[in-house]
């Protein structure tokens, strides 16, 4: 007779889920099938006079009123315990085994406080016009004992971020490298330094102007002009342009005063106006530089949302493939050992997925560091897909590339100018001992002095200084040790640009190289993307077909995933060797009038 009630339960559980009106007319109301955890079971009331309806095959109702009971669960604070035996079942629902026990119930309606995740019973007709609680499957033990979960796969959507968001193209990546990048704006304010000195540079000849007053006192011993030692007491007091006159001697500060060296007047501004001009290229190679950078972490950010966007494509054909794998095992076709390898398969992708994930955060960072943002904003990049970008065209010729770089490189047009400051400063030092150090000196303004504490007789000054004088160093040992110092500044300077040449020869060679290769890579891995379609489409249609077993499908997701991944790797390599070369040209930028390649 359980076995009865337990079928005519079941059959008003489905009128109830098909049409909740009729089910209400036609069946007695039955409980429903509720979730619970893997320590519980679903519990069926019945009234005592049970054994007295089983011989109409009637489902019991309870004799307080027509509702339906409500559920316990295992965790609930009042339940009603079971008298004798309980008999047990199983039920299948859309492939999930549910275990079914039937308990004694009380005669009266007793109240069950539930958890809060306990789903309250309905009271009245009017209850099935709410929407019904998705059921959800009972948490089974495999042979082993481990724990079976459903689904417990989750994907990592790669769009999913923080509402402080910023959406990004490539030119406005760029065209935010400016003075406000702490980089450029440090190396322009050098430039203007070095502007600053060529300034000073140019008006060493110019006198200085000194004002202020002194006032000197003497008292005791003094010798005098003829040789004798007198007893005075005596003070001074000067005020005006120059200061610090005692006696009869000159203003030892004047009040305008030009002192020089001839050789710096003439030499000081070259130096300053070619260290000005390598400075000024330094700030552009500096500006490239940044630049370059913040082009590369853009399309390494591109790069990580199409990866995971590619990640995600394969989870999907991989979920497929296992939920197909699982059926056939459960229907004996396949071995579920193979469905255990889709399941170890689909966790390893969403790892992958959790490392995309990491990659998008990190290039969203570091592209916030290469054009100076708040890196707590998530940058999202406008373009929907990665495709090749032909700044250079293949067409081109390394040697006459190599010939741009080297006229257009900022770094070497540095060197060029360092190497003549120093060419300057080793004139300066070559005829510093043939050219005079001047000294030019005014001064006017009041004086007065007198005997003891007495400050009379004030009066106006005048005094005018000049001399010029030469100097031969250290017996002219200094003079020669001065060249030799200053002529191995000009080789340094001169291996120092040939240095750059290489280099920039080098860059531009790996760079051209880089992208000849890429283009080659483009071609092959967009032929592999096509086999591997093909391969997928192949084996998806022989397995809907009943030929072979899905585990055979894997290979291909997983060649059709690689294919994708190295073309947008190759894509990404391209464009990032382009924008290197650029760099390495001096961002000369002659791209073609379609500007992006459509391969």
């Amino acid at each position: 007779m359980p076995r009865l009630v337990l079928a005519l339960g079941l059959l008003g559980l489905v009128g109830c889920a098909s049409n909740s009106h009729l089910a209400l007319e036609s069946a007695p109301p039955v409980l429903p099938v509720l979730p619970v955890e893997s320590s519980a079971v679903l519990d069926i009331v019945e009234d005592h006079e049970s054994s007295k309806s089983q011989s109409t095959g009637a489902l019991p109702r309870s004799t307080a009123d027509n509702s339906v009971q409500p559920v316990g669960h295992n965790d609930a604070v009042q339940t009603v315990p079971p008298v004798g035996p309980a008999p047990s079942g199983t039920l299948m629902i859309d492939g999930h085994e549910y275990q079914l026990q039937r308990v004694k119930p009380q005669s009266e309606p007793a109240h069950v406080v539930t958890a809060s995740h306990s789903l309250a019973a309905f009271q009245n007709e009017g209850s099935f016009n709410s929407p019904i609680e998705q059921i959800l499957p009972v948490p089974l033990s495999d042979e082993d004992g481990a724990v079976v979960i459903d689904d417990p796969y989750t994907t990592v959507d790669s769009t999913d971020f923080a509402s402080n968001t910023i959406d990004l193209n490539l030119p406005s990546a760029l065209a935010m490298v400016g003075g406000d990048h702490p980089a450029v704006g440090f190396a322009q304010w050098r430039v203007r330094e070095a502007y600053a000195q060529l300034e000073r540079a140019e008006v060493l000849w110019l006198p200085s102007i000194q004002t202020g007053f002194s006032f000197h006192r003497h008292d005791g011993n003094y010798q005098a002009s003829d040789g004798t030692i007198v007893d005075v007491n005596r003070n001074s007091f000067q005020y005006g342009l120059g200061t610090g006159a005692t006696g009869a001697g000159t203003t030892p500060r004047p009040g305008l005063v030009a002192q020089f060296h001839l050789a710096d007047t003439l030499f000081q501004p070259k130096i300053a106006k070619k260290t000005a001009w390598a400075r000024g290229h330094a700030a552009k190679a500096v500006l490239n530089t940044q630049m370059l950078h913040a082009a590369l972490a853009y399309n390494e950010l591109l790069d990580a949302h199409q990866d995971a966007r590619i990640i995600e494509e394969s989870r999907s054909r991989t979920a497929d493939l296992s939920k197909i794998t699982s059926d056939f095992a459960q229907a004996g076709e396949g071995l579920q050992a193979d469905a255990d390898r889709m399941r170890t398969e689909l966790t390893l992708i969403d790892n992958r997925m959790i490392a995309a994930s990491e990659r998008i955060a990190l290039a969203s960072a570091r592209l916030a560091q290469a054009i100076s943002i708040d890196a707590s904003s998530q940058i999202l990049p406008m373009d929907v897909a990665a495709v090749p970008i032909e700044l250079i065209t293949a067409q081109s010729d390394k040697s006459s590339l190599i010939g741009t770089g080297l006229a257009m490189r900022p770094e070497l047009k540095e060197s060029q100018a360092l190497v003549a400051a120093a060419c300057e400063a080793f004139k300066r030092e070559k005829y510093s001992p043939f050219v005079p150090s001047v000294l030019l000196g005014y001064s006017t303004g009041g004086f007065g002095g007198g005997l003891g504490n007495n400050l009379d007789n004030v009066d106006g000054r005048y005094d005018f200084d000049a001399l010029m004088s030469w100097e031969v160093r250290n017996l002219g040992f200094g003079e020669r040790a001065a060249r030799r110092e200053s002529f191995a500044q000009v080789q340094q300077a001169k291996f120092e640009k040939l240095r750059v040449m290489d280099q920039v020869a080098l860059e531009i060679s790996e760079a051209y190289s880089r992208v000849e290769f890429r283009r080659q890579q483009m071609e092959i891995t967009q032929q592999a993307i096509q086999t591997a379609e093909k391969s997928y489409q192949a084996n998806s249609e022989r397995i809907h077909d009943g030929e072979g077993l899905p585990i055979e499908v894997l290979q291909a997701v997983q060649a059709l995933e690689s294919a994708q991944r190295a073309y947008l790797r190759a894509v990404i390599e391209h464009n990032q060797g382009q924008f290197r070369l650029q760099w390495a040209l001096g961002w000369p930028v002659s791209a073609p009038a379609n500007g992006v390649s459509a391969m």
